[in-house]
């Protein structure tokens, strides 16, 4: 009896949870804001390549902004100034 009570419950790892289902995914994503969702995207373009014609853009090489009600997505700026003395 008193194993029980020092006894903590253990939790499983995430990769051994039941996996969402479709209808709790939209219900988390609608109650994202833009903000949100655009974090989102920087998390998962890590994983993305998009082709165009003859350029390839890595998705962590691209900015994720968003404007009024949209999210825009623009090649990275570096912003790093190289002094031209060097």
């Amino acid at each position: 009896m008193l194993k029980n009570l020092f006894k903590k419950e253990k939790q499983l790892p995430s990769t051994y949870q039941d996996k969402l289902q479709p209808q709790e995914v939209l219900d988390l994503f609608s109650r994202l804001t833009l903000h949100h969702q655009a974090a989102l995207l920087r998390l998962i373009s890590r994983n993305l390549v998009f082709k165009f014609e003859d350029v390839d853009v890595f998705g962590y090489e691209m900015d994720f902004k968003v404007n009024g009600a949209m999210i825009e997505a623009s090649p990275e700026q570096d912003d790093t100034v190289l002094d031209e003395t060097t």
